[in-house]
């Protein structure tokens, strides 16, 4: 879709045209679907979170510059809805890994016979904290910094979280492979 495109969409939703709201939709849901999967532990929560940030994209879409990138505005408001989301159903619990000593300080690079589906379902699997922090940093591409401003948390506990992370990951490939 084409700037020009774009900017009709923006108007007509904007003038409140159901029809535009529709194209808008069905332009970005399969791609913003699969960032919620990311985030979210099941395809139930992910459309939970989907339809929640486009609410949201609706609602703010006057909040829009018009100089940006319409998708990437529409991935940062999907995001952020996500991570509300994950705030509003916190489940209180913090999920504790034991780490072995050995392995900790090794990148989790998966394998290339992993298809996407497969790294899905071990990202899904992550406890939320970890999956959170996993998904914000190594595939949002976010700082730290920024990571922890988002969670409201330190940015040791960030650094912690994904190293985390990347161990259960590397232990689930592990286990994988030995099946």
């Amino acid at each position: 879709m084409n700037k020009n495109e774009q900017n009709k969409i923006v108007d007509g939703c904007l003038n409140g045209n159901r029809k535009a709201h529709a194209k808008l939709y069905d332009a970005f849901k399969d791609a913003m679907f699969g960032i919620c999967l990311r985030y979210a532990s099941s395809e139930s929560e992910a459309n939970d979170m989907l339809q929640e940030g486009f609410i949201t994209v609706f609602a703010k879409l006057k909040q829009f510059e018009r100089n940006g990138a319409l998708p990437a505005w529409i991935k940062k408001v999907i995001i952020h809805a996500a991570l509300g989301h994950l705030r509003k159903n916190k489940k209180h619990t913090e999920h504790h890994v034991t780490l072995d000593a050995k392995t900790t300080d090794l990148p989790f690079n998966p394998d290339s016979s992993q298809s996407t589906d497969e790294l899905l379902y071990l990202i899904q699997n992550l406890p939320e904290e970890y999956r959170t922090v996993f998904n914000l940093f190594s595939i949002e591409g976010y700082s730290h910094k920024e990571v922890a401003e988002m969670l409201e948390i330190s940015v040791a506990n960030s650094k912690v979280r994904l190293m985390r992370a990347k161990e259960v990951l590397k232990q689930q490939v592990t286990t994988q492979k030995m099946m």
